[in-house]
């Protein structure tokens, strides 16, 4: 896409959220064709999984061929670590991962599902961009971040994305407590996720742990013809059956 001599851009390069997921969504639906026509055109990745790039692809190639064939892309995964331990606090140098793109290529950043460097590692390849100078450009695409709090009616003026709670029970009720007190004092609506397989312990601790009056708003299945946005008083939630089940994708928000 660019001559040798100039420095290649970093396209930040939204997934559908259907990762993992028993249905998928049509790519046409939830992805603009903007979007899919620069992923089409580049033939350099950075991702978390070069099996589920490849097959993201595919899905693109299907709307609009790719100008690389599948099997001549250069596709580098992230290294394990930054997918055990994170990569937001500036601990992994991800420059040498963008050699191509100072050689002109422009590069694509990818992630499972929804945007790379959000609530997914990537944020060293970003910071790595600007550090070389490097143009990074965002793609539209799904947010399920930003889904779930639109469709929670908490409040979107005022909110943080505080990631995983903790999995032990009595530090996961700790963190729950606080994280109650916050939103209670501050109106600030706090957003977390889970692995989808520890769903159902997640929403039993919540139930246990929150006050009556504090409102729970949990959205699974974003954008597929499944999906599920509810939003009720604590108080509501304990008098009804079911929550999002345990191979569902899952964003949670409280808040008064």
């Amino acid at each position: 896409m660019n001559t040798p001599a100039a420095l290649g851009r970093l396209y930040l390069v939204p997934a559908p959220l259907d990762f993992g997921c028993e249905s998928t969504a049509a790519l046409e639906e939830v992805m603009p064709m903007g979007t899919l026509k620069i992923a089409a055109k580049l033939n350099h990745w950075i991702c978390e999984n070069a099996k589920s790039t490849r097959a993201y692809l595919k899905r693109v190639d299907a709307l609009v061929p790719l100008d690389t064939p599948i099997q001549g892309q250069q596709i580098t995964e992230l290294p394990r670590q930054v997918h055990k331990k994170g990569d937001h606090l500036g601990d992994f140098d991800a420059k040498p991962l963008l050699a191509c793109a100072l050689q002109g290529h422009d590069v694509g950043l990818v992630s499972e599902a929804g945007m790379p460097a959000v609530a997914d590692p990537g944020s060293s390849v970003v910071r790595a961009a600007h550090s070389l100078g490097l143009m990074v450009v965002p793609l539209t695409g799904p947010v399920s971040l930003l889904l779930a709090l639109a469709a929670s009616g908490l409040n979107g003026q005022n909110f943080a994305f505080v990631g995983y709670l903790p999995q032990d029970s009595a530090e996961r009720s700790k963190r729950i407590r606080e994280l109650e007190s916050l939103a209670a004092r501050t109106g600030q609506t706090q957003i977390f996720i889970e692995t989808p397989y520890r769903n159902a312990a997640l929403l039993q601790g919540l139930l246990q742990t929150l006050q009556a009056n504090t409102r729970l708003a949990i959205s699974s299945g974003l954008t597929l013809a499944t999906a599920q946005s509810h939003s009720a008083p604590v108080s509501q939630w304990k008098k009804q059956a079911g929550g999002p089940n345990n191979s569902t994708p899952a964003v949670y928000a409280i808040g008064p």
